[in-house]
């Protein structure tokens, strides 16, 4: 009887916790969505969504629009996936498949602290190390561009693709590698052609997580990426995200203007876009779980 009570005071616990996050996330949405509605009866969705200028400043006609952020984020998380996902999806690989039990337990914790380094000091190292090479390297004037946040950016979204893709990889069943060593395929072969394509899904959601993780960051791309408001054209010019934007005007805006809900309106467009990302990553990663 007591046995039995300890796990239903076990259970209720363990849902409670589940209730009140569901709850923050409701709380968070609800907030961001109350104070973005304003900005809506002064601007319109359709223009704050289409408009290629974002100046909230000009003294005759400011302009809201979100079109420049979102394709600045949307660049610097395209440039870190090119670089995070094969770099993350090979490493895994190494670690899964090849490397010998020494080096994995030594490789491993680096992931792991590599994962723990503030996003500030990244920023930081972009702004003294990265940003001169990039400049030397392009001819440009300073290297503070979209090219240095997808690196930078690439390393933040490292540990979580090579943690996860290298669940995914031991996972799939040691039939599958037996099989395929039995027809002749050497170690290479048999991890590029038969044990990525089987954990597939479960590297598709390492990486949509690591893409995730890459457009909500904050300060690394405040730091690294020039914050030119224009609307960008290369991996060479600054750019302006979405989050960057809402860290640098937030705090000098005044309350309840214009100005001030559509900073909302700009955080409620990025909670949706990293809540469908990690809900697609989510449904993904459980279906790899069930197919185990």
């Amino acid at each position: 009887m007591n046995r039995r009570i300890k796990e239903k005071i076990i259970e209720g616990f363990f849902f409670l916790n589940g209730i009140i996050v569901i709850l923050i996330l409701a709380g968070i949405f609800i907030l961001l969505l109350k104070n973005s509605i304003p900005a809506f009866r002064e601007v319109s969705l359709q223009h704050f969504l289409s408009r290629p200028i974002w100046n909230p400043d000009a003294y005759e006609q400011p302009m809201y629009g979100l079109l420049p952020m979102l394709v600045s984020s949307f660049m610097v998380t395209l440039g870190s996936l090119i670089v995070a996902v094969p770099l993350g999806i090979g490493t895994a690989a190494y670690l899964s498949d090849v490397a010998s039990p020494r080096v994995r337990e030594i490789a491993k914790p680096v992931v792991e602290i590599l994962a723990g380094i503030p996003s500030v000091v990244i920023g930081f190292l972009g702004i003294v190390l990265l940003g001169p090479f990039i400049s030397k390297m392009t001819g440009t004037y300073n290297g503070l561009n979209a090219l240095n946040g997808s690196i930078l950016l690439a390393v933040m979204a490292l540990p979580t693709v090579i943690s996860l893709s290298e669940d995914a990889l031991t996972s799939v069943p040691r039939s599958y590698e037996e099989a395929s060593l039995a027809l002749g395929a050497n170690k290479w072969q048999t991890v590029i052609r038969v044990k990525i394509p089987a954990a597939a899904s479960g590297v598709l959601a390492a990486c949509m997580l690591g893409m995730g993780r890459a457009i909500g960051e904050t300060m690394t791309v405040l730091m690294a990426t020039g914050n030119a408001a224009a609307f960008p054209t290369s991996f060479l010019g600054s750019v302006k995200t979405m989050t960057a934007t809402i860290a640098i005007e937030l705090g000098e805006v005044a309350y309840y203007t214009t100005h001030f809900h559509m900073l909302f309106a700009v955080g409620l467009i990025l909670f949706i876009i990293t809540f469908i990302i990690n809900l697609i990553s989510d449904i993904i990663f459980h279906k790899h779980t069930r197919m185990r």
